[in-house]
């Protein structure tokens, strides 16, 4: 099970990766003004779309839910990338430093995500879409209650560690999606 789940595991994020950098080309790193609470909001907005369509059963906008967790994958990706980054750093950054900053991001969050599936034993797998959605939700609000408290907690791993899981979790919901066996 371990390699199918990183045959799958690499087939979604190298599908992110390309549309992420296929946006970079087009709009350059204009994600780079956002401050992190910014892009936190910007994940809220697509998890509660989500959970919208998933609760009315319909959407009136052309772009799906599967889309919508592509584009929370993305900016969590977007979100470690700018907590790596300096202070100073530059607003507009080469397409090659994104890649590289990318590809460094998913990858630390790939050794989590096996560490993480070695010791639940995928149980992700028997998870419903839209439970998953509501513990993105839930690790949202963390996160901004965390951004709200100016990263002073007392138990918490932080932020860093609640965009790591989101984004794993929205890789989870379109591996179930895409690899779905149909109910016989």
């Amino acid at each position: 099970m371990e390699n199918q789940t990183q045959h799958e595991y690499d087939q979604v994020i190298g599908q992110c990766r390309q549309l992420f950098l296929a946006k970079t080309h087009d709009y350059g790193t204009a994600w780079r003004i956002l401050r992190l609470p910014s892009v936190t909001d910007q994940i809220y907005i697509k998890a509660q779309r989500i959970r919208s369509i998933q609760e009315k059963g319909t959407q009136l906008v052309a772009d799906g839910v599967e889309e919508e967790f592509v584009a929370i994958i993305n900016y969590c990706v977007i979100a470690l990338m700018q907590l790596r980054l300096p202070a100073d750093a530059p607003l507009d950054l080469e397409p090659a430093a994104v890649a590289t900053a990318y590809d460094d991001q998913v990858d630390e969050n790939r050794r989590l995500l096996f560490a993480k599936n070695h010791d639940y034993g995928e149980a992700w797998r028997q998870m419903r879409i839209e439970s998953i959605t509501d513990i993105i939700l839930m690790k949202l609000h963390r996160t901004k209650q965390i951004e709200d408290l100016g990263g002073l907690t007392q138990v918490s791993e932080g932020v860093e560690a609640n965009y790591r899981d989101m984004l794993n979790y929205a890789v989870f919901v379109l591996i179930k999606m895409k690899y779905a066996t149909p109910a016989a």
